[in-house]
């Protein structure tokens, strides 16, 4: 394990009532990342955020934090606190009240609880309102007290599963950039747990692509993005064309009924493989110069682009473009080498 991983999950097993939910799961977090657990519903992702809190026993394998195995130590002794999307907060205290609670437990003097709580209501943009009923709060505000209250305790580490569930799209957004700013300014581990693709790329240091229990992918939310190492990834973040493909040598792909270039390598002569294209990446051009013509059968206006599905070579094509065209128009498109994807096909069991 390196010096600076906070967190290792080695050989990770969970079953639930006999179904496997991890199997095998391997995962180093390095100290002072926001790190990004992401994935469909049921792919593992709580579970593992679960385990790491010691809320969860995994069947088999090591949970290491600063190196030391705390598979034994219960939630409560881990310097671990933890933010659900139901903030549970106690209705019969007020704000101040909520935040400080977990201090009274632990028996602080009053002074400082007292500076601790208001320290933490100033960085979640709540000063002035600690004597506030919390039933009187708003959505995002309510959300703020439950991050104050799990950081008032200086945890070395915050798991915070999908909290922003519940705001709508305006306050959720609001909120990414509020996390991403506490977090950098405490200086501490964030692992979040979410489904939703933007928020991962929007908050992260780190994403961590899971599927069916397992880590598909773990990088920078520009190498997710730009370099998917399949084509469930490719898909999952942002939206793409898969199409089937054929490689004929290294740069050298069929696909849509012609060659083309591209700039992957390493693939066994006429492998079956998944040629990604992302709808920001095909070129509108007129389709007499075309490598690529169909037919554009919808146009929908997305506010900064216009989204096309246009029918070639019996593919349906998703577009993104400032430019429209009209459904029905004939068109021609292009792709750059470096634009084209070219991953192995995804095993099926």
């Amino acid at each position: 394990m390196k010096e600076n991983n906070i967190v290792s999950l080695r050989d990770i097993s969970v079953d639930f009532d006999g179904d496997p939910i991890l199997v095998g799961l391997d995962l180093d977090i390095r100290d002072k990342e926001f790190v990004t657990l992401l994935g469909p519903s049921g792919c593992g992702k709580t579970t593992t955020l679960r385990t790491i809190g010691g809320f969860v026993s995994p069947k088999s394998g090591d949970v290491f934090f600063d190196g030391v195995r705390i598979n034994d130590v219960p939630p409560h002794k881990r310097h671990v606190n933890t933010v659900f999307q139901r903030y549970a907060l106690f209705p019969h205290l007020n704000v101040f009240e909520n935040v400080e609670f977990g201090l009274k437990i632990k028996k602080l003097p009053e002074n400082e609880r007292k500076n601790r709580v208001h320290e933490m209501l100033e960085l979640v943009n709540l000063a002035g309102y600690d004597r506030r009923n919390v039933n009187q709060l708003s959505g995002g505000q309510q959300q703020r007290v439950a991050i104050a209250r799990a950081l008032v305790n200086h945890p070395r580490l915050l798991l915070l599963d999908e909290p922003l569930g519940a705001l709508d799209l305006k306050l959720r957004k609001e909120m990414q950039i509020e996390l991403k700013r506490m977090q950098q300014a405490l200086e501490i581990t964030f692992i979040y747990v979410t489904h939703d693709q933007e928020e991962a790329l929007t908050m992260s240091d780190t994403v961590v692509v899971m599927n069916d229990g397992d880590i598909l992918q773990v990088g920078t939310p520009q190498d997710i993005y730009n370099e998917p190492k399949n084509a469930f990834v490719a898909d999952f973040i942002g939206e793409s064309n898969i199409i089937d493909g054929v490689m004929h040598k290294d740069c050298l792909v069929e696909f849509a009924g012609r060659k083309f270039d591209c700039v992957d390598s390493g693939f066994g002569t006429l492998e079956r493989v998944d040629v990604v294209i992302r709808p920001e990446d095909i070129k509108i051009i007129e389709p007499q110069d075309a490598p690529i013509s169909g037919v554009v059968e919808s146009v929908i206006f997305k506010g900064v682009h216009f989204e096309m599905i246009v029918d070639a070579h019996g593919y349906k094509w998703m577009i993104h473009s400032t430019r429209s065209e009209q459904p029905g128009a004939f068109i021609g498109m292009e792709v750059a080498p470096f634009d084209i994807h070219i991953m192995h096909k995804m095993e099926v069991e």
